[in-house]
């Protein structure tokens, strides 16, 4: 039997209930009722046992009501498309897209492209006429500046923070199998490295915040002997000081203490069962000479290993006073990760995750000008986060300037994440953002993790298949000029015609133009977050 006609039997029979109910008490189908409850229970236990599906794993029988409308295609699919709108968290298309690549089933598409390509906002990148030969797909950039003894051979394309805590154990073996096998790096997220980021061995990039976990002292302060004990494991690749996230910049957290499990203190270094505070700010450095010095000692500390921070970009005036203090200090970070205000989070005030921080087009080239300006370029590597799912959301992001791109939805789509909106209650139905252990156990690891390891893998694919076409050979040789913009129904634009890029010491010859140098530059100060008087 057909997958469709399987579930249409089911509806068939949903449908008939009321019927069946009559007849069976007037004891017409006395046996035949019981012959139909035996065989629903029949398809519950296959349901639990089956390791393909989370939701029917955790909605036995019932879930299949999903992948019946699923199933009709290619109409309702169409409709789901057509009808998306602004208040649905992210495009239907594009998460089919990476249904399709992590599930390794057929992502082309008939009749042509389903964007409107004369909406303002389309974006396509332009091909040649000479495209070169397809090769590697396993794209990679050197992380490491002149003060890094032990630089890392990163992917193009990784897992971005997540902690554990807000994902759970079962995701975070998932994705750590994935990226060990398909050699890409997988962010820790504040939470600290747990038991399961160590169980399979993939390559870690330790995120610390201002809560220090995982290198904290009772008071909640930097602990060096801690650092030192988890930062030399050979699994921990990078080192990434959070300042800001994307989704909630300027903004703490609080763990309440109900959720603060065992585990999840063990990994952090927490009393359990306590709350367990993230402050807004760092108590290690209140300055961007602070900062920096920070970093040259995280590097020291972990043994040259490239160390660098992350964060959103807020006032202008703060990310000039950290480029000031590397001009002052000559203290460089091996790399700097912006992540884009269109981050996602699974609980932040509504403000935040709308109207706080810039987004990550303009921030990212915010940062790559000031390197380029300054003649710090070649010595920083960029990495941008920011709603990256697909192999042009990547290849554009390169294109304006970073070395590498980091994902956190892609991967939990991958995982099976079907955006239920239920990340900060416990009851994902999919078991990806979920402590309890009734709901996670739907999450089989083996099975994720080989969807986690195919979308990384079938990402880069389509990615030098768009590269090729460009006529290049590598996305590193992307630029702003390659990718075009409409940005009016009779008006088309190169990126490299909205976002210039600064010539090379422009900032030091006092030369810079746009707007932005004029207004905030001269007031950014090495020694201080807050500007100059001018």
């Amino acid at each position: 039997m057909t997958r469709f006609m399987r579930y249409a039997t089911l509806v068939a029979v949903v449908a008939a209930t009321p019927l069946l109910l009559y007849l069976w008490r007037e004891g017409v189908l006395s046996g035949w009722w019981s012959l139909l409850t035996g065989a629903l229970v029949a398809v519950g236990i296959v349901d639990l046992v089956q390791t393909r599906h989370a939701v029917l794993r955790n909605y036995p029988i019932l879930g299949h009501a999903r992948f019946l409308f699923e199933t009709i295609r290619p109409e309702i699919r169409q409709y789901l498309i057509e009808s998306d709108t602004d208040a649905v968290p992210f495009s239907r298309q594009q998460r089919a897209i990476v249904y399709q690549r992590a599930k390794q089933d057929l992502d082309k598409r008939p009749f042509g492209t389903q964007l409107d390509a004369y909406a303002a906002g389309f974006e396509w990148i332009n091909h040649s006429i000479a495209p070169a030969p397809v090769q590697s797909h396993d794209f990679r950039v050197a992380i490491g500046g002149p003060a890094c003894t032990r630089p890392y051979d990163a992917s193009v394309f990784n897992i971005s923070a997540m902690s554990f805590g807000s994902l759970s154990a079962n995701a975070i073996r998932a994705l750590n199998q994935g990226a060990k096998r398909g050699r890409f790096a997988h962010d820790t997220g504040e939470g600290s490295i747990s038991a399961y980021h160590r169980e399979h061995g993939g390559d870690l990039i330790w995120e610390i915040g201002s809560g220090y976990f995982g290198c904290r002292d009772a008071q909640g302060r930097f602990d060096t002997e801690r650092f030192v004990e988890n930062a030399g494991a050979e699994q921990v690749r990078m080192i990434e000081i959070k300042l800001s996230q994307g989704a909630k910049p300027g903004h703490g957290g609080v763990l309440p203490g109900p959720k603060v499990t065992p585990e999840i203190a063990a990994a952090r270094g927490v009393p359990p069962w306590v709350d367990c505070v993230s402050p807004a700010s760092h108590s290690a450095f209140d300055t961007p000479i602070g900062l920096l010095r920070f970093v040259d000692l995280l590097r020291t500390l972990s043994g040259g290993k490239p160390t660098g921070f992350k964060l959103a970009i807020g006032h202008p005036w703060e990310w000039f006073a950290i480029a000031k203090a590397m001009q002052e200090t000559g203290i460089t970070p091996d790399f700097i990760v912006v992540d884009g205000k269109e981050g996602g989070t699974g609980a932040a005030p509504a403000e935040f995750i709308d109207r706080v921080g810039t987004p990550m087009q303009e921030a990212l080239m915010l940062v790559h000008n000031t390197l380029i300006g300054l003649g710090l370029r070649d010595r920083v590597r960029i990495g941008a986060a920011g709603k990256l799912t697909s192999a042009f959301d990547v290849a554009r992001t390169m294109a304006l300037g970073a070395d590498w791109c980091n994902s956190a939805r892609g991967f939990m789509f991958a995982l099976g994440c079907i955006q239920a909106m239920n990340c900060h209650t416990g009851r994902c139905p999919t078991g990806v953002t979920t402590q309890d252990p009734v709901r996670q156990r739907a999450l089989v690891v083996p099975d994720k993790a080989e969807r986690v390891f195919n979308f990384h893998q079938n990402t880069l694919k389509a990615m030098a298949e768009l590269v090729a076409a460009a006529g290049l050979t590598h996305p590193s040789q992307l630029r702003a000029h390659h990718i075009v913009r409409r940005v009016s129904g009779h008006e088309i634009r190169l990126l490299s015609t909205l976002y210039p890029t600064l010539q090379p010491g422009e900032l030091l010859d006092g030369d810079a133009d746009a707007p932005v140098y004029r207004m905030f530059w001269s007031r950014a100060r090495p020694d201080s977050f807050a500007p100059a008087t001018v």
